[in-house]
Order: structure tokens, then sequence, then C-alpha cells
């Protein structure tokens, strides 16, 4: 007999999730965490993937400081931001290639970034399309070629070498005698034959798919949740729990794009991968203001269909969408005070907040200043207008009827679906 129930739990859980859990990392995913967590690969050496995609925050941005004001985060070279919150990369292997399916009124569903623009089409991945941009990025890791992030891959001593993985011949590139220097210098160039240029373009393939490898590990998608205890059997929800499921998948319509069914077996992943207009306000705090002005709009999904000449006709109607996040982490964070910032922007800084914005979103009065912050617009009892008007998602949110303790009760279901439980 087990003397323990906490004890059996965890072996009923062994069972259930052994496929998702794995048995350690495989040399692929180990390279890909090694290059995750690794600040060298940064124009001053002072920032990594993990610097916005912490797991101890469900793989987002860590520091509350920012996190309680703009939410975007500043990039190797200082003064310079992003433009939206890190989107955490968990779950986030297994969104599609981006696609236009057009049963049920058409949508875009796939891809990666809050705008889909890592459509998946040149690696087969999108999260490995999406690992290929903050590296060269200038507001975020701001490297100045893709070759310097080869040479300083090829160089690392990583428990897990590239050549492990792909091949002796990964790194066997003539790199020249200023490479460290130009990779250094904004707007720097690594000078190689065609050879040796045609084998970086291979190899920085390579690297992201070996950061796709870790971001798909059981690691990071871990599964671990009391929601998946829950699922399996081990362990209850308490009533209030219960209450929120239910009306998370019945009255507040969070299900629709939020998808809380198993499929073929597997867990849910608590998103469809598609996009929405939700009518998100602007956060006032964000410092893209400063630096494009306060005309500036978030064109979302239909600012990159617009470059895509076969999905420009549509580009109108999705401005303002975003990527439908998976729900999974969005309560965890390091202990109960510390401040996450939630949807695409930041703008909320509590999952009470945005909850209650669903609810009563076209129910409130709209707020005089479009720059009203989530505190001043629930001290003011108003919500400030959307950035498009027009593409607003109407029929699934804005006036759900729902009372305070309901919305209470799907914030408590939503803090079930941390990982880390067991």
């Amino acid at each position: 007999m087990f003397k323990s129930r906490n004890f059996l739990i965890s072996i009923l859980l062994l069972f259930w999730l052994s496929p998702a859990l794995g048995q350690g990392l495989s040399d692929i995913e180990q390279l890909g965490k090694s290059i995750f967590f690794d600040e060298a690969l940064s124009i001053n050496a002072n920032q990594s993937c993990a610097s916005c995609h912490d797991p101890a925050v469900g793989w987002t941005g860590p520091i509350e400081a920012i996190n309680e004001s703009g939410a975007v985060y500043e990039g190797s070279i200082p003064g310079r931001f992003g433009d939206r919150k890190p989107p955490s990369s968990a779950y986030a292997t297994q969104s599609p290639v981006l696609a236009y399916l057009r049963q049920g009124g058409g949508l875009f569903v796939g891809g990666n970034f809050w705008s889909g623009r890592a459509t998946g089409e040149k690696l087969g991945n999108p999260a490995a399309d999406q690992a290929q941009g903050p590296f060269l990025n200038p507001k975020e890791q701001a490297l100045p070629d893709n070759a310097c992030v080869v040479y300083f891959v090829c160089n690392a001593a990583y428990p897990v070498a590239l050549q492990t993985v792909w091949g002796a011949d990964s790194c066997d590139i003539a790199w020249p005698g200023d490479v460290v220097v130009q990779c250094a210098t904004e707007g720097g160039m690594v000078l190689l034959s065609d050879d040796d240029a045609a084998r970086v373009e291979e190899a920085y393939d390579q690297i992201a798919l070996s950061i796709a490898a870790y971001e798909g590990s059981g690691e990071v998608n871990a599964f671990s949740s009391r929601f998946d205890a829950f699922l399996a059997g081990a362990v209850d929800l308490t009533a209030q729990e219960r209450q929120g499921m239910r009306l998370f998948n019945g009255k507040a319509k969070c299900s629709k794009c939020h998808t809380s069914k198993a499929r073929k077996g597997e867990a849910p992943l608590f998103t469809d991968y598609s996009f929405d207009n939700l009518g998100v306000p602007r956060n006032p705090d964000n410092p893209v203001y400063d630096a494009e002005g306060l005309d500036w709009l978030d064109e979302g999904l239909g600012g990159f269909l617009a470059t895509r000449p076969e999905w420009a006709g549509m580009a109108e109607e999705h401005y303002g969408s975003q990527k439908v996040p998976t729900l999974r982490n969005v309560d965890l964070r390091p202990d109960g005070s510390f401040t996450k910032a939630f949807a695409h922007n930041g703008y909320f800084k509590s999952l009470k907040g945005i909850v209650h914005f669903y609810n009563t979103r076209d129910v409130k009065p709209v707020c005089a200043d479009p720059f009203t912050s989530e505190a001043d617009a629930l001290a003011q009892n108003c919500w400030p207008e959307p950035e498009f008007e027009e593409s607003v998602n109407d029929d699934e949110l804005g006036d759900l009827k729902l009372t305070d303790e309901q919305e209470d009760a799907i914030v408590e279901f939503l803090k079930t679906l941390s990982d880390g439980y067991f």
C-alpha cells in the first residue's frame, strides 16, 4: 500500500504523461537549450532568448517593473524596445504553418509572433522561422549578420556541439580575422567566400531548428499543471475552479478560441492558433509611442498580410488581429505578488482585469482619452476605444453578462493551467 497520496498521484501522472515528459533532453534539444540561454548571441553579449522568455514566468517577460508599465522589453542596445509584449515560447511548436482556411467563413491559422509573420514556410516549422528573427532584429539581440550567430555557436563550449547534431562540416567555415570586431559593430558584415556563405545559411537554419526542438521538448511543454492532474483523475478541482471551467467552456465563450478539449488523446493546448482583434486598448506606457508618435497603430496580422500579394486583399479586415495565445502558464509567476502583463501589448496587469474587459468591453462607456491606462479605466468605469474598430470581434465577447463572482471563478480556473504542479 502506498503511504503517500502524493506519491500515488505522481505514479499515475508518470504513466499518463510519460510521452510528454520524455526521458531528458535529446542531443538536438540540449543544443537548442544551450543556444536559447546564451547571452553571447547578442551584439553586447547581454541578451539571450530567455531574457524575454523566462521559464519562471511562463516563458515570457521576467522583469516585473517592465510588466507593470510598457510591457515591451529593451534589446541588447540600450534604448531600443520592441513593439509588443514577449509571447510565451512554450506550446508554440504545435502551431502549424500559416494558412488561410476557407471553411467556417475563412480565417488564418498558424505561424508565430503575434502577427503570424514567422509563417513556417521557410523551415517547415513556425517556431524555427521565429527563432531566426530576434538574433538580427536591431530592437532585440541586434547582431549585424547571421554569420555572427553561427560563429559564436560554433565556438561555444556547449555540452552538445552543433557539429555533434548536424555533422562535422557544419562549422567548417574559414572565418576572417575581424569576425569578432564585425559582430560587435552595428552594421558590421562578415565577409566570406560563396561556399562559406552558403554553409553559414545552412548552419543558421540548423541553429533555428535546434531551438525549435528545445521549445518542443517536454522541458518546455511540460503538461504538468493541476489541470493536467485533474484530467488524469489524480486530483479534483475546487467548486470555484469547476464553476470557472464550466463558464470558460460555456457562457464566457473562452473555449471558442482557447480550445480546452483534448484531441486524439493529446492534452488541450488552450489555443486554436488563429488570430483575433479583441479591441484591446493602447498601452499608454508602450515606448513605441515615444519612437513612432501617438498616431502609431499596431496593425497586427493585417500589417503582415499587406506585405504578401496573395493575401494583401484581406489585410484591411484583419488589421488589429493578433495571435490567439495559449493560456497554459498564463498565471505562472515566481510568487503570487509578481506582476505579469496580459494581451499582446501588456495593457492588462491582472487576469481579473482582462477577464473583466472581455465581459464588459461593450457595456461600459468609451473613455475620453484613448491612452487611458487599465487602472484609470477601471477607476473611471470606462474602456478606451480600440485601434481598429471595424475588425473588432463583436460576437464572442464584449457583453458576456458575467457576475463579479463568475469573473473570479474563471480566474481561479486559469490558475490551474500553470505547469509545475507535479
